[in-house]
């Protein structure tokens, strides 16, 4: 195919393509968080059980091309921050730091993630539609302590590979139930991040989702410990151009 052809190609596609905006916010609680660092001689503590995890709000923003019926491509920023407080008690050694039992301490849990996701609907009925795919996750996290006037951060920027899965019943010309995520294990952790909600179609260009997030992984190596259950009560709108 030379030049002038690809250019219409693309044209072509982009034309008959369909754009549609999500946005997701609502609030994040934290379950299990448990770290370790380093992951074979830190001090093993958990965020969330130990110290006191301040529930907070959160957003999410992504942008879908349809090419047609069966074939999306999506772009998601997703980030995350959650803070916790308290004492610990007995000493706490994380990263090159060591910080003394019952010192008050403050800890952020942060955990980005830039996502690009293809799928392929390979059953699409009037009630029922099953999609597959694959999404290209690109993570920014950082685990960072401080208290007694010292301060300590690991951070972690790395790419993952995941199983992309999307299925939605139509229960009237209005309801329907969306249950979507990216999930994937491996030797190195594993991650799930999935979707169950209720959606309404306000309009053709507009629906709105009411539903609950449940986000979950983490990794053992040398490096890192750290294994998290994290749950979002979520709202969410779908624009559609």
């Amino acid at each position: 195919m030379d030049g002038v052809g690809f250019f219409v190609l693309i044209s072509a596609i982009t034309v008959n393509a369909q754009i549609e905006c999500d946005l997701e916010t609502g609030a994040v609680f934290s379950g299990y968080n448990d770290v370790r660092i380093p992951g074979d001689n830190g001090t093993k503590f958990s965020l969330s059980e130990e110290l006191n995890a301040d529930p907070a709000a959160f957003f999410r923003i992504g942008l879908t091309l349809d090419f047609n019926p069966r074939h999306h491509l999506k772009a998601l920023y997703a980030p995350l921050s959650i803070n916790s407080t308290g004492t610990l008690d007995r000493d706490l050694i994380f990263t090159d730091e060591m910080f003394s039992a019952r010192t008050p301490i403050e800890t952020q849990y942060r955990f980005n993630s830039y996502r690009l996701t293809y799928r392929y609907d390979f059953l699409r009925k009037e009630k029922l539609q099953l999609g597959a795919g694959f999404t290209a996750k690109i993570r920014d996290a950082e685990i960072s302590v401080k208290g007694g006037g010292k301060e300590a951060s690991k951070t972690n920027v790395g790419f993952v590979p995941i199983i992309h899965f999307r299925v939605f019943y139509k229960m009237t010309d209005r309801f329907g139930f969306l249950l979507e995520g990216d999930a994937l294990a491996a030797p190195q952790g594993r991650a799930e991040d999935v979707l169950a909600a209720l959606t309404f179609r306000a309009t053709n260009a507009f629906d709105l989702k009411l539903g609950y997030r449940i986000l979950e992984g983490g990794a053992d190596n040398d490096e890192v410990y750290n294994f998290a259950l994290i749950h979002y009560a979520s709202l969410g709108t779908s624009i559609r151009f």
